[in-house]
């Protein structure tokens, strides 16, 4: 049986350019035979799956494996949370976000990054993953500002927070109601830059960080920015028989930017091609082999990307809704049966602009640093 183990971007790692090599994926793992692969989440890829049986723990992930979840507890659906509280304990007793690896020998990096107008933060990063943990929290500009030890590298996220008011995180929220409004790229880049020279003047610079120059890198092309509407509704969580149907138009971090069937005009979309239909392992996969049972794309209907038409002329012209792909985790999910979403489509809850941010410090949510043993397409809290 195949779960969802949740989005993910393939292509993580020091070489890794930022406007090609990564894809955003889904991710999915078979207990039964200790096996996980990987499904493309392009544009213009049409889905329609549902969700089957109970949301189960996904357990911890350790040394680039799964240890499953020894209670196979059931999840609230509508959480983005994939684990049960136990395993969520052992997943932090050694974590660099929980301040509980503080011995972790590998060098770090400290970023900045930009979300949108005045929605800039800061934090860190194992310089082995190069810009990875920027695309997963779905950054739409980012800069490095320096590289050294651990400690360090956290004592310059700490004086940044306390001389500059830097925060290391924002809520989601704030991060998607900027993005169908975003400014030039060029101005992007300049706010960034503007906070890379000042970090750079402050005074308690940890000695034993390497400072960098500066060279901001935008994501634009990569999440496909400009194909977001200012006008973008939400999917709420699933639930079991619940069904997803529409038209991948642009994935940023752990959101799926979908154009949803309308009602009444889903006649191009075959029931029967969901992305995680259950099967034997070797269903309906793209061509590298590199996806799960039954993983597949629902039949072309006309007007997608892939189609000819432009990316936001989707089947039947329903509505943009944004999807937290985080909430598939721990579902096991079949192809649709019907032709329209069921799951709940409501209003977004904040304007333009909005730049409320989720506070607290490190270790509650997710941080400015990572798992311990984070490699490609491993993920912690993406927000």
């Amino acid at each position: 049986m195949w779960r969802c183990t949740g989005p993910r971007w393939s292509g993580a790692g020091t070489t890794a350019g930022a406007g090609g090599r990564f894809e955003q994926r889904l991710g999915w793992y078979c207990a039964e035979r200790g096996e996980e692969r990987n499904s493309a989440l392009p544009a213009g890829k049409l889905l329609a799956f549902a969700a089957r049986g109970e949301r189960r723990c996904l357990g911890v992930r350790r040394a680039g494996r799964w240890i499953v979840c020894p209670y196979a507890a059931v999840l609230d659906g509508a959480g983005a949370r994939d684990q049960c509280d136990d395993c969520a304990q052992l997943d932090r007793s050694r974590s660099v976000a929980a301040d509980t690896m503080a011995d972790d020998p590998r060098p770090y990096a400290v970023y900045l990054a930009y979300f949108g107008p005045g929605l800039l933060k800061v934090g860190i990063t194992a310089a082995e993953r190069g810009p990875a943990r920027l695309v997963e929290q779905g950054a739409v500009a980012y800069a490095w500002l320096g590289r050294g030890p651990l400690m360090a590298a956290r004592r310059a996220e700490t004086v940044l927070g306390s001389a500059l008011g830097v925060p290391d995180r924002f809520a989601k929220e704030a991060k998607r109601a900027v993005r169908g409004a975003l400014p030039p790229v060029s101005d992007r880049l300049a706010e960034l830059g503007q906070l890379h020279h000042a970090a750079r003047e402050l005074a308690g610079w940890p000695e034993t960080l390497e400072p960098l120059e500066f060279a901001g890198v935008d994501h634009t092309e990569l999440f496909g920015l400009d194909r977001i509407p200012r006008a973008v509704a939400e999917l709420g969580g699933m639930t079991a028989g619940a069904e997803i149907v529409g038209e991948v138009l642009a994935g940023v971090g752990a959101d799926v930017y979908l154009r949803l069937v309308a009602e009444g005009a889903g006649a191009g979309v075959e029931a029967g091609g969901g992305v995680g239909a259950e099967g034997d392992g070797e269903g309906d996969g793209d061509a590298d082999g590199d996806v799960g049972a039954g993983v597949g794309v629902a039949a072309e209907a006309g007007g997608g990307c892939d189609g000819g038409g432009s990316p936001g002329g989707g089947p039947g012209g329903g509505v943009v809704a944004v999807m937290d792909a985080r909430l598939l985790s721990g579902w096991v999910l079949g192809a649709a049966t019907g032709r329209v979403t069921t799951v709940p489509v409501r209003e977004a809850a904040y304007g333009a602009g909005s730049s409320r941010g989720s506070g607290g410090g490190r270790g509650s949510g997710s941080g400015g640093g990572e798992r311990p043993g984070e490699g490609a397409g491993e993920q912690e809290g993406l927000f």
